[in-house]
């Protein structure tokens, strides 16, 4: 029995909401770091300093910036995925610039790599990337149909994976994930599927097409595991996450529950025009996800979604209990749930 089939799901509770629009702009990516930090990417001229990393806290309290647009050393031109080390430094996949970034969490330049091109070790807008349990980056090659491992360093170990729609193909990959036994998860973006791989690279499965009785994956970005094999995927283009067990069946969704807290509180209560017009407004849009586009799974069980196209973080807390095998029946041939 895996670790999923093993679960008591409770629940999935909406925490609370940061960031807002001028702030965190166009979020496209967020990940928790020590002593109440959350670093936040975006990618937006509207927000102070354009393209950077955003530091918050937990109280919602903004700590400024690093990084800014441009291609020198320390800037960014249309960055996709942030990554934290275990000496938390900062990683950053960008796109336009076909290279990796990586900076000090007080804001100093370390290093960049990565040369533009086809051939092995060479980039075509990296997006996704996570790193194995040996510290190797897996990055997804996005616009070269393929996913590559590197050394933190930026030496080429291994790739897999080519053009197409077939097991093992790709069209424009975005997102990956990597599970404790070092398996590789991939969304790929234009083939609407998620695709499962061991660590060499050999293909496992896909999922994500039909989900029975919902609507499959469209344009899937930002993918996440947590330690029960729970697989998360940002479902840009359903305004979704949708949530998946380690078989790659299909859980349950999650559609945006945010509440105006924080830094957007306070910047509506001293604007009297943006006052009125929520006075005047229908609220239940509010709240829901629009394009979302990065998710992050911490360890104390908190789900983190960059909530893109509404300038925010939203934050959900998993509650669920693992149980022995004793404790339930075998799987049922036609599960169907109901609880009066």
């Amino acid at each position: 029995m895996t670790a999923a089939d093993a679960l008591f799901r409770c629940g999935f509770p909406y925490v609370k909401t940061l960031g807002m629009r001028r702030v965190t702009s166009a979020a496209v990516d967020v990940i928790p770091g020590s002593n109440g930090r959350v670093y936040v990417l975006v990618r937006a001229e509207i927000a102070i300093g354009g393209c950077c990393i955003r530091i918050l806290n937990w109280e919602d309290e903004d700590f400024g910036t690093i990084g800014e647009t441009g291609s020198g050393d320390g800037q960014f031109s249309w960055p996709t995925k942030l990554l934290i080390d275990q000496d938390e430094n900062l990683i950053v996949s960008d796109e336009a610039l076909n290279r990796i970034t990586v900076m000090a969490k007080d804001g100093s330049f370390l290093y960049k790599w990565g040369q533009t091109g086809e051939k092995e070790g060479q980039l075509n807008r990296p997006s996704g990337m996570a790193l194995d349990k040996d510290n190797n980056l897996i990055i997804v090659d996005s616009f070269n149909h393929r996913v590559q491992k590197f050394t933190k360093n930026g030496d080429y170990i291994s790739s897999f994976g080519y053009q197409g729609s077939g097991p093992g193909q790709f069209s424009y990959p975005w997102g990956v994930a990597v599970r404790g036994d070092n398996h590789i998860f991939v969304s790929d973006w234009k083939n609407n599927r998620i695709q499962h791989f061991t660590e060499e690279g050999t293909f496992v499965k896909e999922f994500g097409q039909d989900n029975k009785n919902e609507l499959g994956l469209n344009r899937p970005a930002g993918i996440t595991i947590d330690q029960d094999g729970d697989v998360y995927v940002a479902d840009r283009d359903n305004n979704r996450i949708a949530i998946f067990d380690a078989n790659g069946r299909y859980v349950q969704k999650l559609l945006g529950d945010s509440q105006l807290t924080g830094m957007a509180r306070q910047y509506v209560k001293t604007n009297p025009v943006v006052l009125r017009l929520r006075e005047m407004s229908q609220l239940d849009d509010q709240k829901l996800f629009r394009f979302p586009v990065g998710v992050t799974f911490d360890n104390n069980g908190m789900l983190w979604v960059a909530d893109y196209g509404s300038h925010r973080i939203q934050i959900y807390k998993k509650d669920a209990e693992r149980l022995q095998p004793h404790e339930l029946e075998p799987p049922l041939k036609s599960p169907k749930l109901i609880i009066n």
